[in-house]
């Protein structure tokens, strides 16, 4: 299925850390030049830069993840042709132990890490595209409840699709839950929203 696609990221390097501002999902074979779909998820994860400059000032074709192939999943069942994936974090960990860890640290106050943040404003502006669908996916950890919150008054969207926990205000449940039968209902659960 990702052969039906064109994955690219912009991967860069701050603090030390490898980071990721934002990935493209685009259909080989669309025309389209801006996404028609946006995604907010937890971080980056497993997904790396094929030219392996992992500090770069361009975007690079990029390997997706698998959580990026339930994005794909999403955008066939729901003809989507362009996804914009952002993060609460640019961090790129597949760990997200290791994400919640760095998130309550005072690391995270030395690495603009977020998008959501108010220094990064012009990055976001220049990144999200508004007037289109937009699915919140970061998950329901509690570390992430204090990003999560900045993302959504920062946004100001009055329908995401997505899954909501019940009894939260900001906890979206992640498109690749551990269980693989959640993975399939997380995929026709969001499709779902869009018919």
């Amino acid at each position: 299925m990702s052969s039906e696609f064109e994955v690219t990221g912009l991967f860069y390097e701050a603090g030390g850390y490898k980071l990721r501002k934002y990935l493209d999902i685009q259909r080989a074979s669309t025309l389209k030049v801006t996404p028609d779909l946006m995604v907010v998820m937890m971080n980056p994860g497993s997904s790396y830069p094929l030219d392996g400059i992992e500090n770069n000032s361009l975007p690079s074709k990029a390997e997706p993840d698998t959580t990026q192939k339930q994005i794909m999943k999403v955008m066939n069942g729901a003809s989507f042709d362009f996804a914009r994936i952002l993060n609460l974090s640019d961090i790129r960990t597949s760990n997200s132990i290791e994400l919640y860890k760095f998130v309550k640290s005072d690391h995270s106050k030395l690495v603009d890490h977020s998008i959501f943040s108010a220094s990064r404003i012009v990055d976001l502006n220049n990144l999200f595209v508004k007037n289109v669908p937009v699915i919140f996916g970061w998950g329901v950890n509690s570390a992430l409840i204090p990003l999560a919150k900045m993302a959504m008054e920062s946004l100001c969207i009055q329908d995401p699709r997505g899954i909501l926990k019940a009894k939260t205000k900001y906890s979206y449940y992640h498109p690749l839950p551990k269980i693989y039968e959640e993975r399939l209902e997380w995929v026709e659960e969001v499709i779902g929203q869009f018919m």
